[in-house]
């Protein structure tokens, strides 16, 4: 089966029909279109909840446990957003499908550590809310490298990466880093820092793209600095893209999904091409 997303994302592969998703959503019309698109799109069958009541039996009556939940923020039964709070406690990936959404809401879901937000508010909203579905059951195919020397940094990044069902690997240092890579060939995405002690981010990027071509893997330089040059320097090491610090989730979820929907393509194309890997 093929999918386009409505942000580029192109998929082709297997039937994700393996995975079980709850969908806690009261409108008859939401949950219908919802439901029918994921079927049609991936062979996946969701598991509708009308209320609270029925998300909770859904979840805890279940012979395993779903891959992924989509929840509205309110429901019947859970009228202040307990329903949200319910599926992380019970550590349920949760992706937010919602019609209401101010700045305020924003920060409270993503407090919450959720996956990913959809607002109800145009014609693609169903379309891409299947492609973050989509997304999040196919992120687990792609191996991403952090490199920080700050423990509280790789941390963080690694907490997101995995939120996303990413598969992560992290070093302290440019020389760990290199040596990692050596020993994982499937690395897709390296996401370096830029000071550090041994080997800086630049220095590191251009010892990665010396042994490895844009074609099999990406590399995202990050920093806090404000200096503005510090992104062109890394384009010009090699880098394919520039992220500063503090992230904005969003932003940063986006950058990851593009630099790695570049790749799948890239590859694609070798592929057809007979190019070397």
């Amino acid at each position: 089966m093929s999918f386009f997303g409505v942000s580029g994302m192109y998929y082709s592969g297997e039937s994700l029909g393996e995975h079980r998703i709850v969908l806690a959503e009261d409108s008859n019309l939401f949950s219908s279109m919802v439901s029918k698109r994921l079927k049609e799109l991936f062979d996946v069958d969701v598991i509708v909840c009308r209320d609270y009541e029925d998300l909770q039996f859904a979840v805890e009556n279940a012979s395993f446990p779903p891959a992924l939940a989509i929840s509205n923020i309110n429901l019947p039964g859970a009228a202040n957003g307990e329903a949200l709070g319910y599926l992380i406690e019970m550590s349920v990936p949760t992706i937010v499908f919602t019609g209401s959404f101010q700045e305020s809401t924003r920060e409270a879901i993503l407090a919450k550590d959720i996956v990913d937000y959809v607002i109800k508010d145009s014609v693609f909203a169903v379309d891409m809310l299947a492609e973050s579905v989509c997304r999040f059951l196919t992120n687990q195919k792609h191996h991403v490298l952090i490199v920080d020397d700050s423990p509280t940094a790789r941390a963080v990044l690694t907490t997101q990466l995995r939120r996303y069902n990413f598969r992560t690997s992290s070093a302290e240092s440019g020389a760990a880093a290199l040596e990692i890579l050596k020993n994982n060939p499937d690395i897709a995405l390296v996401i370096t820092d830029y000071n550090m002690p041994d080997i800086d981010g630049f220095e590191l990027t251009r010892r990665i793209r010396a042994a490895h071509g844009p074609h099999q893997l990406r590399i995202i330089g990050v920093s806090s600095s404000t200096n503005r040059l510090l992104s062109a320097r890394f384009l010009k090491a090699g880098g394919n893209d520039f992220v500063v610090r503090p992230f904005v989730n969003e932003e940063f979820y986006c950058r990851v999904n593009q630099n790695l929907d570049t790749l799948t393509k890239i590859r694609t194309l070798s592929a057809k091409t007979k190019i070397p890997a």
